[in-house]
């Protein structure tokens, strides 16, 4: 008899619920959007649902109709009557027994949570930690992908250094982005940010942050910096949905520019918002 044991109880394989056979608990085999409210309102939710469908395309799972994904949230949303609130969900190939190769005819599995933020505001005015670590994840990053280890990894090692975000660092010794935030250094007027590429997700709220940099008069440059770049540079922060725009005032133990949050970050808060509400 082929069995199974969830904790010290013996199951027969085939009296399995599917949520054991997930493929996206065997393999990662899928992808996942985090998207956030303000107010009541889902913000940005057009261009979450067009990087999953990305997302969901660029791994195979092709018969998964949007337009029902977005009613689905709408519908959890409502629910939970949370004006401010983060909406995470994934989709997964589905459930089968363990096996590289999938069925062709899986039915993907849907799965959504929404709660409530946590009232982080004192986090903006102070500013956060952070600390490099090497950039050990796939090739596929602009894939929103359910591989999330070297991500886990990263912010572990972050927290003994007591951090708050780990910042990868790439072979070249290049920046990439945050384990779960996009990055930006200023210098001199100029708003600086690895470019788009295979190697760093297509973050919503960057190209937010692209939009406000625009509207305060900043120059952009997508480009990569080192970390003894960013050291020196006047201002940093890190980007990301269920925070905005954070300030960073000490990289890798060394204190950025006066050890205050820096004018154009302040202005850039402020950009933000206007974009939110």
């Amino acid at each position: 008899m082929q069995i199974a044991i969830i904790q010290d109880k013996i199951v027969p394989l085939d009296e399995l619920e599917p949520a054991y056979l997930d493929r996206g608990t065997f393999f990662g085999d899928g992808v996942y959007e985090v998207a956030r409210s303000y107010n009541g309102k889902i913000f940005a939710l057009d261009e979450h649902l067009q990087r999953f469908s990305n997302s969901l395309s660029a791994i195979e799972i092709t018969h998964v109709d949007i337009d029902i994904i977005r009613s689905r949230i709408q519908k959890a949303f409502e629910a939970a009557n949370i004006p401010n609130a983060k909406i995470y969900f994934h989709i997964t190939r589905g459930s089968a027994p363990r096996n590289h190769i999938a069925q062709t005819d899986l039915e993907p599995n849907f799965f959504l949570t929404v709660t409530e933020l946590p009232n982080d505001t004192q986090a903006k005015p102070k500013g956060i930690a952070v600390s490099t670590h090497p950039d050990w994840r796939w090739k596929r990053c602009d894939i929103k992908s359910l591989n999330l280890l070297p991500n886990v990894l990263a912010r572990l090692d972050a927290e003994k250094k007591g951090c708050d975000e780990a910042i990868f660092v790439d072979d070249a010794g290049l920046i990439t982005e945050g384990a779960g935030s996009a990055f930006f250094a200023i210098l001199d007027k100029t708003l600086q940010t690895t470019p788009l590429t295979s190697n760093i997700l297509p973050s919503i709220t960057r190209k937010y942050v692209l939009k406000a940099a625009e509207a305060i008069g900043l120059k952009i440059a997508e480009k990569s910096l080192t970390p003894q770049q960013a050291k020196t540079a006047d201002e940093l922060f890190i980007a990301v949905t269920t925070k905005d725009i954070v300030p960073v005032m000490k990289f890798d133990g060394q204190q950025i520019s006066d050890g205050t949050v820096g004018k154009y970050t302040k202005s850039l808060i402020e950009q933000f918002h206007c974009f939110t509400k």
